[in-house]
């Protein structure tokens, strides 16, 4: 009972901080890895240690299936360069710089310092998410951010496993080699036969509770498994939603896909509140393994990993940002980001759970591995708290000129779904034709006015007005005992449903807190 009590007391922790975050503006990663701190400091808080193969399981494998279920593969294809430069070269020259300086100021063996440079390197696809959510920029760059999150932790993760196992000398060089070129076109082919086998049991469970079950075992299964084959379990994931996203909708009753994305919108924010909070909770155990005498100097260490990261990517990502601009402009070529939009991406460096787990999942006898875990903490909690709070006011301060692409798509699209809707009835001639033409019509010019069809309708306010009546009707007939519950309760969702149909899409939104 004493892990269930304190789990439902960081719930409760975290409900009050989200309402703080909430009102100050602060994205919740931040505020809740700080409030993990403050809890820590706390001497009566109960150690709570975090088993890093069930961190990354947990926690990773939802965040990654719900980002990468909204990162079209179109979107990869599009900005392959940006992403490559982000998530392959980003990496490799963080982790690069970082072992030099663990080589240089700690003494630390080649293989310790390359893996606390992969540990350190990649930003988190969970603190992306959530701190992209808050702020209006551009769609593109959005798009790669939340593109670089998915695959940086691959290509770290394949490095740290790669210098885990050469320190603990478990298995030949040419062996390591086969197996991390195996890793990455193992995982993704792995996570679209995953897709595929979903795809072909989903008909089955179709309509019922145990076909949402089936949503979590499957996402929490392709993880376990990519682990036991040893190929990427961050691309298997990556892939297996991919897949999902491109082959499931159209096969997904309506009640099912709005069953299914509510369940997982919960689910999701659920875990990324109770990671973000236990990060800082993990403060006080790393800081208690040090010896006190080493613990300043460790300290002083891990806040120069902590600049050195901040450093090489502002500074990468800058010189690309420079280097495709002056290509760009000199040969004729579609213009490239501005420097504003570098300055955005290079200060989008959090670091998450990816950082923090897989730091723990060192063996214990691995060299400098307290320092290394105290070096990850710092860098998690930095990036989160000095890059977290500051964000908002460097995109303010750069102050990107409004993006209406998405507007602009959206408004087109509904205008071809609505000329589509008036073709196939035209030929219809009875009542219900014609009356439908003309709310059709309607809809039509509400849209060319850059209005919701559903925002300003006469139709609609007086069909809402006329539920309000409905559900108070509703209500005293099951006060006064007229019926019985279940109708009460059937009939209330119908209205429920004819209340959401008839209002914007704004009217009932759900907001973090």
């Amino acid at each position: 009972m004493a892990f269930f009590e304190s789990m439902l007391t960081l719930v409760l922790v975290a409900i009050v901080f989200l309402q703080v975050s909430r009102r100050l503006s602060i994205p919740y990663p931040t505020m809740l890895a700080m409030a993990g701190v403050a809890v820590a400091a706390l001497p009566w808080t109960p150690d709570l240690l975090i088993d890093p193969q069930l961190a990354l399981a947990l926690f990773i494998a939802p965040a990654l299936l719900d980002a990468a279920y909204d990162m079209p593969p179109r979107d990869l294809r599009r900005n392959w360069r940006p992403l490559l430069a982000l998530a392959a070269m980003a990496v490799l020259l963080t982790t690069a710089a970082v072992a030099w300086m663990g080589m240089a100021f700690w003494g630390m063996p080649l293989a310790a310092a390359i893996a606390l440079g992969a540990i350190v390197a990649p930003p988190d696809a969970a603190a992306a998410s959530a701190m992209l959510g808050r702020f209006n920029l551009p769609r593109r760059t959005v798009s790669v951010l939340k593109g670089e999150s998915l695959l940086n932790d691959g290509v770290a993760l394949l490095i740290f496993s790669t210098s885990v196992g050469m320190a603990s000398g478990a298995q030949s060089q040419a062996g390591f080699l086969a197996e991390i070129a195996f890793a990455a076109p193992g995982g993704v082919l792995l996570g679209l036969l995953f897709g595929k086998i979903y795809m072909t049991m989903k008909p089955y469970l179709s309509g019922t509770l145990g076909g949402t079950l089936f949503e979590f075992v499957t996402t929490f299964g392709v993880w376990v498994i990519a682990e036991h084959l040893h190929v990427s379990a961050v691309l298997t994931v990556v892939a297996y939603a991919m897949a999902l996203a491109r082959w499931s909708p159209d096969q997904q009753t309506p009640r099912d896909r709005i069953l299914s994305y509510s369940v997982w919108e919960v689910t999701v924010f659920m875990l990324n509140v109770l990671a973000f909070l236990l990060m800082g909770l993990q403060a006080r155990v790393i800081l208690l393994q040090l010896p006190q005498s080493e613990l300043w100097s460790a300290l002083g260490f891990a806040g120069g990993v902590f600049a050195m990261v901040v450093v090489v990517r502002f500074a990468w990502v800058l010189l690309y940002n420079r280097t495709t601009h002056w290509i760009s402009s000199r040969h004729g070529l579609r213009p490239s980001p501005g420097i504003s939009t570098g300055i955005v991406i290079s200060w989008c460096g959090m670091r998450g759970l990816v950082t923090l787990a897989t730091a723990l999942a060192l063996p214990a006898s691995f060299p400098h591995r307290d320092t290394i875990q105290l070096t990850a903490l710092v860098v998690v909690l930095g990036t989160l708290v000095i890059q977290g709070l500051t964000l908002g006011p460097l995109i303010r301060l750069l102050k990107f000129e409004p993006d209406d692409s998405f507007d602009r798509e959206l408004k087109a699209t509904r205008l071809t779904l609505i000329d589509a809707a008036l073709s196939d009835i035209e030929e219809r001639r009875d009542i219900a034709g014609h009356d439908l033409r003309k709310i059709y019509q309607a809809d039509r010019s509400m849209i060319e006015q850059d209005q919701h069809p559903r925002a300003a309708s006469d139709i609609n306010d007086l069909k809402r007005q006329s539920i309000v009546e409905k559900r108070g009707r509703l209500s005293a007939m099951r006060r006064s005992g007229e019926i019985a519950d279940d109708v009460y309760h059937a009939l209330e969702q119908e209205l429920d449903w004819a209340e959401l149909a008839a209002s914007p899409p704004d009217r009932f939104e759900i907001i973090e807190g």
